[in-house]
Order: C-alpha cells, then structure tokens, then sequence
C-alpha cells in the first residue's frame, strides 16, 4: 500500500513540475522584493524554489530542535507497552501484586490507560485489596466511562443486584452500546425482572455477530422464558406467548415456563393444550411431568388424555407419577394408589412416594401415609424406602409388568 501511495505523490509531483514549466517557459516573469530600502529582484521561479528551499529548511530546523522530545515520548510510550506486556503476563502467571504494580505504571501512557485500569482492578481483586480495587475503578472512571460502566454492571450482577446494574449501564441506554454492554444490559433488564425490556436487545447482538448461532439461540430462550415467567396478567401472557415462532412455542424451556405462569394464572386449560400438543408431537419426560402437576381445570380433561398415552409408554414411570396426581386430583384414589405404586416400582422416587401418602391420607389409612412420606424423605437420602404391607405378590408384579415391545423387524426390546 505505501509503494502505491510513494507512486501517486511522485506522479503528483512530476505533474506539477510539467505545469510549472509550461506556464513559465513564455515568460519567467519578476519579483521585486524591497524591505529597509534594499531591494532584490529576481525571476518567478527561481523564488518559488527559494520559498521552497526556505520553508524545507525551517521543517528540518524544527525537526531537530524537537527530536530529544520525540525520542523521549517514543521511549515512554515504548515503556509503558513493556509494561503492560509484563503486567498482563504477570497477571496470567498469578503474580498479582507485581501485576498491579506493572499495570498503575503502564496506565501512565492515554493510549493504554483503559486496558491498564481494567487489568489492575483484576489483579487488586485477586490479592482481596477491595481498597485498591476500588481506587481503580475510580480511575478507569475519570480515563474511560464507559470502560468502567461496562466493569461495575458485571460486578453488580454477580453480586445479585441487577437493578444497578441498569442504572450503571443508563447513561448510555440510548447509545450504540458494544456487545458485552448490550449482554450485560439485557441480563440486568431480566434480572430486574424486567425482561420484556430486554428482547429488543438479542435483534442488536444478532447484528454484531459477536455470538454464535447456538449461543444467541440459548441467550433467545433463556430470555424469552424470564419474560413469560414474570408476566402479570392472564392477558399479558397470552400477549407475549401467542406471537412467538413456532421453534420458540416448541422449545421445552419455554414450553415449561409458560405452563408454570399460566398455571399461576388461571389459564390451566391454554398450559395442558400446550403441553398435550408437544407431548404428542415429540414425547418428553419433562413436558408429561409438567403436565401432571398443573392445578385442576374447570374441565379438566388431562386424566383421559393421559390414558390415551400409556399403551405406548407403560414404562414411564413419569406417565405413572402424572396419572397418579391427575387421578388424586379427580379424587379417584383408588386408581391413585394403582398408578403411584406402578410409579414407584418403575423408579419414581420421592415425588411418587409423597403423592402415595397423600392418596392415603385421603383414604383415612394414616399409618400407611406416615410411611409414604418416611419412604420420601430416605429417598431423597439415598436410603432404601421400607415395603408397605397389605401388598399381595401379584399385586407387586402387576405394578412392575410392562407391555412387551417390538422394533419393526418384531424382536423384543432389551430392557432398560
């Protein structure tokens, strides 16, 4: 690139030498110069290359004159490289008192103020010099405000307090914030449980490009659930779910959070259509045991709907648990009691073991309830629960027998 900008300017110059004679070439004109009664007369040209030559010499004058001031800078700004260099590696090394020590140094010098400031707050972190941390920060502020701006909304997030973390990032709401600034922006807005302010955000980091497709899928997801969660109304969560994409609407998080605030909600009916569709389309164990702890409808069709799935899937024991809750719901304990001891015997656990106490609290049958809920506390000890008594060995079997299956060359599948 400079052999081709050397070429246009001595091109440049050769065509004002070529001009210049041919206007001077007909007549080299004069100039008279009179100053304290002297007088010197000489041709055009001849004094535009003495004008030239003058003005070349006082450069070259005030070249030299500021030479040891250009050698000095060059040297400082050569030191204070060094010693960012050093520090940052000093730092990696985990040196971090010589760290600090390199990087105050190296943020003599404006050009690397910032990154000095910023790797000094680290290495003061690190020692525990919260003093000196701080010290700092405020130095960073006065050299760089938005450099600490972005540094204080990190710290106030982890330290759980996302609403200054907004009003830190503020003053430059309305600015073209760099991409960390727009992440750190959008964590604190659903921090602060203001999450709906956030998603104009993910169409900015989308246009920086700075995320990958997955990453800024995941943040999408991850954002979007935080805002169904903390809608306040029926009519505000149909408002933000209703106009989502379909891969948004079929996303299992946001599957998931919707049901869980419309079941806060009262909208129990829209949550078990939503799920029901998604399970129906794809199974999912985590979608059927959403399914099975929604509260009650006022018509609630969710037991029959689950029925119609556990021909395919008797060896769910999640199925089981939500066929139990549903049939504890509708008040029918004794297929209750089926389904939760079907449940447990396919590895439910503690949840299955809770529900079962609850069916025989129901039924009047303390004493079996009492060991229900035993069995659900040493299950979330990793302790074997006690057997219950009053059950027959068939009655055992039956709970653990499932359909056989067959792949479509008709062998059996192995157990899992």
């Amino acid at each position: 690139m400079s052999f081709f900008r050397s070429l246009l300017w001595w091109l440049l110059l050769a065509a004002f030498g070529a001009l210049a004679v041919e206007l001077l070439s007909p007549d080299l004109g004069e100039v008279v110069v009179r100053w304290h009664g002297s007088t010197l007369t000489t041709s055009v040209a001849f004094f535009l290359v003495a004008w030239g030559l003058l003005w070349f010499a006082l450069w070259m004058l005030w070249s030299l004159l500021r030479l040891p001031f250009t050698a000095w800078q060059r040297m400082a700004q050569a030191q204070a490289r060094n010693r960012l260099v050093n520090g940052l590696v000093a730092l990696h090394e985990g040196r971090h008192a010589r760290a600090e020590s390199l990087l105050e140094k190296a943020a003599e010098d404006p050009v690397a103020a910032s990154v000095a400031r910023l790797a000094a707050r680290k290495a003061a972190l690190r020692r525990g010099d919260l003093l000196s941390a701080a010290s700092q920060q405020a130095a960073l502020a006065s050299a760089d405000p938005l450099a600490a701006a972005l540094n204080a909304a990190a710290s106030l997030l982890a330290q759980g307090k996302p609403g200054l973390a907004v009003e830190a990032l503020q003053p430059w709401a309305e600015r073209n914030l760099p991409p960390r600034g727009l992440q750190l922006r959008g964590e604190a807005l659903v921090g602060a449980q203001r999450a709906i302010e956030a998603m104009p955000l993910l169409g900015a980091l989308a246009r920086e490009q700075t995320e990958s497709s997955q990453q800024l899928a995941a943040l999408e997801r991850r954002w979007q659930s935080s805002a169904l969660r903390q809608s306040a109304h029926a009519d505000v969560l149909l408002q933000r779910w209703n106009p989502l994409p379909a891969r948004l609407r079929e996303d299992e998080a946001l599957l998931l959070a919707f049901a869980e605030r419309a079941g806060q909600l009262g909208l129990e009916s829209e949550a078990a259509e939503a799920l029901a569709s998604a399970i129906e389309r794809e199974w999912n164990e985590s979608l059927v045991a959403a399914y099975g702890r929604l509260p009650a409808a006022r018509d609630d069709h969710r037991l029959a709907r689950a029925e119609h799935w556990l021909p395919r899937h008797q060896d769910s024991a999640t199925l089981s648990l939500a066929l139990g809750r549903l049939c504890l719901t509708g008040q029918q304990f004794g297929k209750a009691e089926e389904a939760l001891h079907r449940a447990i015997a396919q590895g439910a656990g503690a949840e299955a073991w809770e529900a079962l106490g609850e069916a025989y609290t129901a039924k009047d049958d303390p004493l079996r309830a009492q060991l229900c809920y035993a069995n659900a506390l040493r299950q979330q000890r990793d302790e074997a629960p006690r057997p219950l008594t009053g059950r027959t060995l068939r009655e055992q079997i039956a709970d653990e027998a499932v359909a056989e299956k067959r792949d479509e060359h008709g062998l059996p599948h192995l157990p899992r």
